[in-house]
């Protein structure tokens, strides 16, 4: 459903045969993907309609196969009360603690 959505096609996401004869071996997940599991983190961080993503930087450290079991993580590490902004730093591992994403993100609370 990913590549009908986003429109990625690349042959490592979509054709095993393919996928085989590269480093990964097998098909690998698109990396937006895995990302997109940070927005819904950073959504509940904010607590509330209203909020935004500002910015997020994303550092992909392991492939992700299909049928991973991935969990995504948000932890503030900064408060910046002036603007009503939160930075996060962003993770997300595999089933067997793989740290696969890895990044930082900033989220703005409406003003509300």
């Amino acid at each position: 459903m990913f590549v009908a959505v986003s429109g990625d096609q690349y042959e490592v996401h979509v054709d095993e045969e393919y996928a085989k004869t590269t480093r990964f071996g097998k098909r690998i997940a698109h990396g937006m993907l895995t990302a997109s599991l940070i927005s819904a983190v950073n959504g509940a961080l904010l607590q509330r309609p209203g909020g935004i993503s500002v910015a997020q930087t994303l550092h992909w450290k392991a492939p992700v196969y299909p049928g991973d079991t991935l969990t995504a993580t948000s932890e503030v590490v900064e408060i910046i009360t002036e603007r009503r902004r939160l930075r996060c730093r962003t993770t997300v591992v595999n089933q067997n603690g793989v740290l696969v994403l890895d990044g930082e993100a900033i989220e703005q609370k409406d003003t509300a």
